[in-house]
């Protein structure tokens, strides 16, 4: 490869580590064909892209990339495949749904909203992360419960009403 062509690369790994918020790091060295295959598969449907970039070309990208990847190139050894997503937890969920048949991908690190994980003992940590639709939910259904509260006691309330004055005009 000549630099030419190693500095396009590099270009554009900065312009993928620029637009997208979640980036994980994970190895996945020793899958055979059908098995990479299938990887490939559940990252298109969870909307997840994947990549196998070269190390070296990855952490010039993060070194000249305006964020701060933290701890992250360091684990930047061996085969490294780059998973990018719009969600926080879409990747991390593609790789413990995977691992359930295999031992791999193992994640190395991961990159989330400004926050950095490595190791793959974080994997359960960011599958409970939570995604912005819902949060969103979460907070709607929060504000709604009160009003959905005293609705249904002032209901109730209107029904106890109800009964009490049918029962007394009947005995009159």
């Amino acid at each position: 490869m000549t630099r030419e062509e190693k500095s396009q690369v590099i270009q554009d790994l900065t312009g993928k580590l620029a637009d997208n918020p979640v980036i994980y790091l994970a190895d996945i060295s020793g899958l055979n064909a059908t098995d990479t295959s299938n990887l490939r598969r559940a990252c298109f449907k969870a909307n997840v892209k994947l990549a196998v970039v070269k190390n070296t070309l990855l952490a010039k990208a993060m070194d000249s990339s305006d964020k701060d990847f933290g701890d992250l190139p360091t684990v930047l050894k061996g085969n490294t495949s780059l998973m990018m997503s719009e969600t926080g937890n879409a990747p991390a969920k593609v790789i413990k749904a995977f691992r359930k048949g295999n031992k791999k991908p193992i994640l190395k690190g991961a990159y989330v909203e400004e926050a950095v994980y490595v190791g793959d003992d974080q994997l359960d940590n960011l599958v409970d992360i939570k995604s912005k639709e819902e949060v969103i939910g979460d907070i709607i259904g929060l504000l709604q419960s009160p009003a959905k509260n005293v609705i249904s006691a002032l209901q109730s309330g209107g029904g106890k009403i109800h009964g009490i004055l049918q029962t007394l005009s009947e005995k009159e």
